[in-house]
Formats: structure tokens, sequence, C-alpha cells
């Protein structure tokens, strides 16, 4: 229902907005009394969900909550016909207490949400919901996503998929990857507001930092294992490109599900039967889904993965942090902070009782002072206090001044007193030099174990060391995440640039196993090159 606004309307915010009068729903939220409209339409809301439709303007005041609650019952009434005006609710007569004829003059209304008014609301709770959403990473999710996508590769495998079945997994992983899209764009949004306002508690943001870099590199360990499985069930899925692809199959028992329940008569006069618009329209929507899950994962050549950029950004945000912190113990061991100087001395500046002390106070902080090596002694003041000498008088005019011998003699009026002592640091700087040099090291060996001297097969790397493995599983995320349709070899580089990796798919469909003393690497079978660049361990 759609009702002309009261006059009034356009004074309060319900001017008519682009796009016609449905849109003056919204014209509550602009008015002087929103907040009792907002709460006259959360008491609608609440009943509503209990299943009570029509209210009464009393019924509807007790339900306000008591901070926006008026006294009587004549402003919550007011309220009730402007809505109904800006068709949020609508009014009907209230005949049900009606007992004497002089009743049917006297108004009396119920009200009920209209269907542009409930709209409305809806859009507010989502809208207040992703301004206080923080999002998370969530590792768990990308497991789900793998499970799911092989429950789906299990059904197209079999002569009669159960669809069900198809489509309820479609439903899980589509939903799945929703909240993970969601959730991983609103903690970058969040995470980077944390590190911009970082100033407003010191305490809170160094405890929190160890919590979120952790966070952050667990996740990105995760995403590195998880994305490649989730590529290689994508791509899988998506087919060779000689025949049907399994993935298409998948999405036509969907949409047929779906078509199956489309109501009748939705585009009188068309040509189209109303089953086979309702069909195309599910399959397009369907198509949609998965072409946005595949862009989230699988890279084309002129567009990375999502998944990869999600990657990039949380590898970004973590020297970023470190960053703050720096600036931070900067400050807290008592470097200059040219800012709050001058925050500091503008409120003296604000402080001093009169212009003299102002102008002393700006003297002392820019050295704007006379020239404190000229000795005047007490009879040059007073013959200048009994004769003055204009400012502008020429020094070549004037009487000579007498200079300190000193200032002619060293260039300095003070005695240089003993300088202050300078703290050693050299034992730091050893500590941190051999730490950089044990560090190199360890790289260096990690580059030399990993060099293959040639393509090998992932499964006859045999045991790697923990820094080994950690810098073969940083090559190995760069050269999957490049790895999109169709691709059968990639090269990717290390982010120093010190190392190269070549990937190759084998046919034969081998699992590689890599062993490490805190576990084992599983995974499908490839044929590896690996070079270290820096020439260590080139062949």
């Amino acid at each position: 229902m759609t009702s002309s606004p009261d006059p009034g309307a356009a004074a309060q915010g319900g001017a008519p907005m682009p796009g016609g009068a449905r849109y003056e729903v919204f014209a509550h939220l602009t008015t002087p009394n929103s907040g009792l409209y907002r709460a006259v339409m959360g008491v609608f809301v609440r009943a509503k969900e209990q299943f009570r439709v029509h209210l009464r303007p009393e019924e509807v005041h007790a339900g306000l909550p008591e901070a926006v609650r008026p006294t009587a019952v004549d402003p919550v009434a007011d309220a009730l016909t402007r809505l109904h005006a800006w068709g949020n609710l609508r009014e009907d007569p209230d005949t049900e207490r009606v007992t004497a004829v002089e009743d049917f003059y006297r108004r009396r209304h119920i009200y009920q949400l209209t269907r542009e008014g409930e709209a409305a609301e809806r859009a507010l709770t989502v809208y207040d919901g992703a301004l206080g959403a923080t999002g998370a990473l969530q590792a768990v999710a990308l497991a789900d996503i793998a499970t799911q996508l092989r429950a789906l590769l299990e059904a197209v495998s079999r002569e009669s998929p159960d669809e069900a079945v198809v489509h309820l997994t479609l439903h899980g992983l589509v939903a799945r990857f929703a909240e993970l899209a969601d959730n991983a764009s609103a903690f970058m949004g969040s995470l980077q507001r944390t590190i911009d306002l970082h100033d407003a508690d010191v305490d809170a943001f160094l405890a929190y930092k160890d919590r979120l870099i952790a966070y952050l590199e667990r996740f990105i360990g995760d995403l590195i294992t998880r994305g490649g499985e989730i590529s290689a069930l994508l791509i899988e899925l998506n087919g060779t490109g000689t025949g049907p692809a399994p993935a298409e199959e998948l999405l036509w028992i969907a949409a047929r599900r779906e078509a199956a329940d489309a109501a009748p008569g939705q585009a009188p006069g068309a040509d189209t039967p109303d089953a086979e618009r309702a069909l195309e329209r599910a399959l397009e929507q369907w198509r949609h889904r998965w072409d946005g899950l595949c862009s989230w994962f699988l890279s084309t050549p002129d567009t990375p993965a999502q998944s990869q950029r999600l990657r990039v950004a949380a590898r970004g945000a973590v020297p970023q942090l470190l960053r703050v912190v720096a600036v931070i113990n900067e400050r807290r061991t008592g470097r200059s902070d040219r800012s709050a100087d001058f925050r500091t001395l503008a409120r003296w500046f604000a402080q001093a009782p009169d212009d003299d002390a102002r102008h002393r106070l700006w003297r002392t902080a820019f050295a704007l002072h006379p020239a404190r090596h000229l000795v005047v002694d007490p009879d040059t003041a007073e013959r200048r206090e009994r004769d003055p000498v204009p400012p502008a008088t020429s020094w070549e005019e004037d009487e000579s001044i007498t200079i300190s011998p000193r200032l002619r003699r060293t260039g300095s009026y003070e005695r240089r007193g003993r300088a202050r002592k300078v703290i050693d640091r050299s034992d730091e700087r050893r500590y941190l030099a051999e730490l950089a040099r044990k560090q190199a090291k360890e790289i260096a060996a990690a580059r030399a174990r990993l060099a293959t001297q040639g393509p090998v097969r992932l499964s006859d790397l045999g045991e790697l060391d923990p820094a080994a493995f950690g810098l073969f599983l940083q090559l190995l995320g760069d050269a999957l995440a490049g790895w999109g349709h169709g691709t059968t070899r990639t090269t990717a580089t290390s982010n120093d640039g010190t190392m190269e990796i070549r990937l190759s798919a084998l046919p034969d469909g081998r699992t590689a196993i890599v062993r490490t003393p805190d576990g084992t690497f599983h995974g499908p079978d490839h044929l590896v090159d690996i070079v270290d660049l820096t020439g260590g361990g080139s062949r």
C-alpha cells in the first residue's frame, strides 16, 4: 500500500525521493522525532514475530522502551498517523470496541505493517548489522568448502545423482562461501581501521598485536594448503573442456528443483511458459554463483584469484602492524613527536595570562630573543634608559657594544661543559648481527636443500627440516595461486626473488608424501623444478 504523504511531510524530511513515493517509507529516519518513529516500528516488527498483526495506539505505547516512551498516548497516536502517511503502516477503523452509535464518530484505528514498511525495517536491520560487523578469517570455512566440493564430485560420479543431496550440498556450499567472502572483507576493513586508530589505546593495541599476527599467519597457512586443494577440486568439476563439465550437470539439477516450485503467472502475456522462464532464471543464478566461487580460488591469465589477493592483503597487514609498534616504541622512549609538541605549545599559548607572557613564550619556543652574547653593564643600561636608541638605528651609526672575549676566542659565549655519557649498545648490535647471520645461514641452507638440480617428483623430495619445509610451502602456495582452469604447468618466484619453482601436472594421479619432524604432508604428485636464483644451489 502506498499513501500520499501528509502536507507537513516535506517540512519533516518526507519530501519525495528519487525513484518514486515508495521510498517515502524511509522519511521517518530524517525527522526531528526519528527516535520515536524507529521505536514504534520496532514494536510492530516484534509483534509480527509473535504473530500479532494489528495493534492499537495504547498497545504500541505500552510496548515502547521506557527511554523513549511518552507519558501520554497522544504523541504515539500522532506518530502512527505520520507513519501511515509515509506508507510504513496501514490504518484501519477499529470496530471491535464500538458499543454505541456515538463510537462510530470517534477516532479509533488499528495499525499493521505494510509490505513497504516491513521491507524498510529489514533493510535497516541489514544496514545496522553490516556497520557493526567485524568479520573473521574463517579457516574452518575453507575446510567445509573442500568437504562439500568432494561431496559434489562424488555425487556427479554416480550414474544417477541424488537430486535432493546435490541441491542441498550446493546450497550449503554457496552459503558457506558467501559467509567466508563477506567475513573476510569485513575483517580486512576492520583490521585497517584498527591499524589506523592505534593511538586510541596503546596498551590494548600492543596486547592485541601478538594475537593478531599469530591469527593472520595461521589463516595464511590454511589458505595456502586448503586453497590449493579447493582449486584442484574446482578444476576437476569444471572438466577438461573435451566433454560436458560435471559442474554444469550439478547446476542443472539445482535449477530444475528450484524451477519446480516457481509460482505460475509471474509474467502474464509472455510467450515463454512459466516453467521455462523459471528454469532459465534459476540456471542463470546458479551459474553466476558458481563463477563467483571459481573466481575466488582460480586465477586467470588476466585476473588473479580473490584468495590470492586476500593472502597478499593479510601478509601486508603484518608489516603494517610492526611499523605501528615501532612508532609506538619510539614515542615511549622519549623521541620527539613534532605534532604532539605543537599541540602542547598551543595549549600553553591558550593558557597564557596576557600578551606579554605569550611574547615571552614565543621567544623561548622559537629562539627569537635578543642577542645574549652582547654585554650590557649597569652604566650602559642607565644610559640607554636616559637616552633611548630607536630600534631602526643602524649598528654603524650607534656606539659600539662590548663583546665577551670568550665569544671572540671560542665562537661561543657559554662555557662548554662535559658531554653527556653515551650509552654503549655494542653488545646489542653484536647480538642482532649474530642473529641476522644465523638466520641468513638457515635460509641459505634451506634454499640449498630445496634446489632440485632438475625436475623431480614431489614424492622424491624426501624429509625436510622445518626451515626448508616452510620455504617449500611458500613456493608451492605461490605456484598453486596461479594455477587456473586447464593449467598443466606454471612458474612462480618467491617474494624476495631468491627462489623459482616450476610446477607441472602428472597424469598418473599418484599422491606425494613429504615428511617433516612435525608431521606428514600429503597432496597430488607433481613434477617440480626448484631453482636457487642466488647461485648458491644452482646447477
